[in-house]
């Protein structure tokens, strides 16, 4: 009996051993990736460094030219009332721009020289206080498509920022930063990046809010802490 119980010690003991090494090697792996982990402050680009919408100002800037946009104003008016007003869910996004982006942006061609030429008109509507806080390390995550906002992150030597995607051969999302999907894209991109300041308009960014350790409201010109 006494020799059963002898082994029975050991193994428990052998047990509490080996449990406390995973537990020192966990607690160090996460050591590690703290101690590798780089502050940085995020932003979102619509109505928080931008004052506007800029697919709303995109869209507006092909009315002036192009009339086969006319019959998809309505449709683009309801959506955008109902992101202002956070009604919807990422799925609910994809299906309610599938008829825009299947139907009429496929067949927009090549709009290097639109956006080009958008971004002249358009420029001057990035607010002031941006330039006065910004720093090399900033990100800007953005719903806005990536053929919209590469060019003005390239004016503004923004190196780090990321947007939504769009197949031009079949309308399709192929990155939706929106709602949750904002964290995911951006834990994806910058797995070694803790966001200690976050600027946005939006509750659409709820997501992001939580992960960070402070967060900024935006409207207008104005900023509040929130967080």
């Amino acid at each position: 009996m006494l020799i059963y119980l002898g082994q029975f010690v050991t193994i428990v003991y052998k047990y509490i051993y080996y449990l406390k090494k995973l537990h020192i090697k966990l607690f160090l792996g996460v050591l590690r990736r703290r101690c590798c982990m780089v502050n940085v402050n995020v932003y979102d680009f619509d109505n928080t460094i931008y004052n506007g919408e800029t697919l709303v100002d995109f869209i507006l800037y092909y009315v002036k030219r192009d009339v086969k946009i006319w019959k998809y104003i309505p449709k683009l008016i309801v959506i955008a009332i109902k992101d202002a007003f956070h009604l919807f869910t990422v799925q609910e996004a994809i299906e309610a721009y599938a008829s825009f982006l299947e139907g009429y942006y496929v067949n927009m061609g090549d709009l290097s020289e639109s956006v080009v030429d958008f971004w002249n008109r358009n420029e001057k509507k990035i607010k002031p206080w941006y330039e006065e806080v910004r720093k090399e390390s900033d990100i800007v995550v953005s719903g806005t498509t990536d053929f919209i906002l590469d060019e003005i992150m390239k004016r503004m030597n923004i190196k780090n920022h990321v947007g939504s995607s769009i197949d031009k051969n079949t309308g399709k999302f192929t990155r939706l930063c929106f709602l949750e999907n904002k964290v995911k894209v951006f834990n994806e991109l910058y797995p070694n990046a803790h966001i200690e300041n976050f600027y946005t308009d939006s509750m659409n960014d709820k997501p992001m809010m939580e992960i960070a350790d402070h967060v900024y409201l935006v409207k207008g010109d104005k900023i509040t802490k929130i967080k």
